[in-house]
């Protein structure tokens, strides 16, 4: 986990992990709970936060797709439209941003 964080690539996993999981539990836990028992505290609590993250995540991309060069038809936009789905980021990140991780640029 402390090598996860030392990179840029690394980091934007970190965040990848992050992003999926609280889009995951806003979408699956948070908005039934908001619709079926009329209790929108989750929503509330973890939709700013999500939101947050997001932005975060699509910054981070861009940012991190300039540093190593990546060519924005090929890598760049399947990262950042991977954040709008859900489970998008866990597979971004077992087949992009891993092997990202593994090259020295």
């Amino acid at each position: 986990m402390n090598n996860l964080i030392k990179t840029p690539v690394g980091r934007l996993r970190l965040v990848g992990y992050l992003e999926g999981t609280s889009l995951i539990l806003l979408l699956f836990i948070g908005v039934p709970l908001k619709y079926y028992s009329n209790n929108p505290a989750l929503v509330k609590t973890l939709g700013p936060v999500h939101g947050l993250l997001f932005l975060y995540f699509v910054i981070s991309t861009l940012s991190v797709g300039v540093e190593q060069n990546w060519k924005f038809r090929q890598i760049t936009w399947k990262v950042l439209i991977a954040c709008m789905i859900p489970f998008g980021t866990f597979y971004i990140d077992y087949y992009i941003l891993k092997q990202a991780a593994k090259s020295p640029n």
